[in-house]
């Protein structure tokens, strides 16, 4: 990643939990034309997800393991990067913590933390200032995406 992600996610939803074999998934969204692989290519795999849209998730090749994805809302605009496979996965904690009503009984979170039961609404409640100003700039091609997808192109 070259710039500090929009916001990180820590999704509990059921679906992350099956889709990692773990009890959540943090995801670091970011511009995709901000991502750049250091080396070699990804695969492009197409898995079903809540909306009915699905997701792409980009895969090692060699291990499989999952690097990001794309969901349908905003396309291949943005990408929601694995923490875990970072180099440094603790410069990027979790800014918001969603879907918590099927968070796993057994894992506590921070006082402090941004908690909510489903997805918010309000991201100004939850994102960064500059994640806020980066994401305004890049609704133009969000909506051209949705556009495109909707339309069949």
């Amino acid at each position: 990643m070259t710039a500090p992600p929009m916001v990180v996610h820590c999704c509990h939803c059921t679906w992350c939990q099956r889709e990692t074999g773990s009890a959540f998934v943090l995801n670091a969204m970011i511009e995709t034309e901000r991502l750049h692989r250091l080396q070699g290519q990804t695969v492009e795999v197409l898995t079903p997800s809540a909306s009915g849209f699905g997701q792409r998730i980009h895969r090692c090749p060699s291990c499989h393991v999952a690097l990001w994805s794309h969901y349908a809302g905003a396309g291949p605009v943005l990408a929601f990067v694995r923490v875990g496979t970072l180099d440094d996965p603790g410069q990027c904690p979790p800014d918001v913590h969603i879907f918590t009503a099927s968070k796993q009984p057994w894992l506590n979170l921070p006082p402090e933390a941004k908690v909510f039961r489903e997805y918010y609404d309000d991201r100004a409640a939850v994102w960064p200032a500059q994640g806020l100003a980066r994401r305004e700039a890049l609704l133009p091609a969000i909506e051209a995406w949705q556009r495109q997808r909707t339309s069949g192109g």
